[in-house]
């Protein structure tokens, strides 16, 4: 089988491609045949060791898949060789084949596309999770998404308007804003590019008061972090919920002065390790998302497509900050 390599840290040029032995099922391990790949974030991180698990070398990025059982580990009940399925990975997805536990994999709907499929977890998950348990997101609430035309951000746009929140999108370009409307924004601005001096910074934080309204936003979701931060804080309402979602433009530093004044609170979202903690209110959100999705509230949004030996290009994409939605890489078949 193919698979893309990082063999050394560093960007997306480093990765090769390698012909590897196909990978053997153990006890309740099902082998996949990879159909498609989603990129996100981490996987910029992770091949430059600056994510916060550095799985040892060589390894393939890709943390999100949809494929097709080709072969079931000893003891594995509930799947079949040719059953559609989606997984979360951590890494090891820009592979032909990869080993999925049977327990973490979940039913691929035969109406959707694999490229569809390896679309939604990461991305969907994350932002349930932070919109309701961690935002304590409630209908009526003014929901302010930054960097509202990526994966998660577009994840959000969704999530919060099936929530029955006011969401205000925060976009850099105007197609990104487009995205953001079809997605069902009720708000959207075009933010300029940082990094921003002070009058800039006070300017910014001006446009995100005038677009959530004098209340102020109830729950702020920032994926974006840098210089963006502050001025999305500045605008929070009376007790309102700031989540800390994720940092490509550099992390912030937040005046905590502004916690008081605003008697706010400021959250942190990790999925994955909520995940792990629990599986059971997890597995609930997971079925949410799949009522939502069948009900068509929730779509993935796929906007580009690589093949395998051009998927560090995927990624490359990813790190200049200029997906709209997801990015997926197709195996070559």
């Amino acid at each position: 089988m193919k698979a893309l390599l990082s063999n050394a840290p560093g960007g997306p040029e480093t990765l090769e491609l390698a012909e590897l032995g196909d990978p053997s099922p153990g006890a309740g391990q099902l082998l996949v045949r990879v159909k498609a790949c989603a990129i996100n974030y981490p996987d910029v991180l992770i091949i430059e060791d600056k994510y916060q698990f550095k799985p040892p070398r060589p390894f393939a990025p890709g943390g999100e898949i949809a494929g097709v059982v080709e072969a079931l580990g000893e003891g594995v009940q509930g799947w079949s060789v040719g059953d559609r399925i989606i997984a979360m990975l951590g890494h090891g997805g820009l592979s032909e084949k990869v080993l999925v536990s049977a327990a973490m994999a979940l039913p691929l709907p035969p109406e959707r596309s694999f490229e569809e499929g390896s679309a939604l977890i990461l991305t969907y998950a994350t932002s349930i999770h932070a919109l309701l348990d961690r935002g304590r997101l409630k209908e009526g609430e003014t929901l302010l998404v930054l960097g509202a035309a990526g994966g998660v951000g577009l994840a959000a746009v969704e999530l919060g308007k099936a929530f029955g929140a006011r969401v205000v999108a925060a976009v850099s370009s105007e197609e990104k804003a487009e995205a953001a409307r079809a997605a069902g924004a009720d708000e959207v601005l075009v933010y300029p590019r940082g990094p921003f001096d002070k009058e800039a910074s006070k300017a910014l934080a001006q446009m995100f008061k005038d677009a959530v309204g004098g209340q102020g936003a109830d729950v702020v979701y920032d994926p974006v972090g840098g210089d963006y931060a502050e001025p999305a804080l500045r605008s929070i309402a009376w007790q309102g919920r700031y989540l800390v979602v994720g940092f490509p433009a550099g992390i912030p530093k937040l005046p905590l002065n502004l916690t008081l004044l605003k008697s706010c609170d400021v959250c942190g979202v990790f999925w994955g390790a909520f995940a792990a903690r629990d599986p059971k209110a997890n597995a609930a959100h997971i079925q949410t998302l799949f009522r939502l999705w069948s009900e068509g509230k929730i779509a993935p949004k796929v906007s580009r497509t690589w093949p395998l030996a051009r998927g560090g290009e995927a990624i490359a994409h990813m790190a200049a900050r200029q997906a709209v939605g997801k990015l997926v890489v197709t195996m070559d078949d």
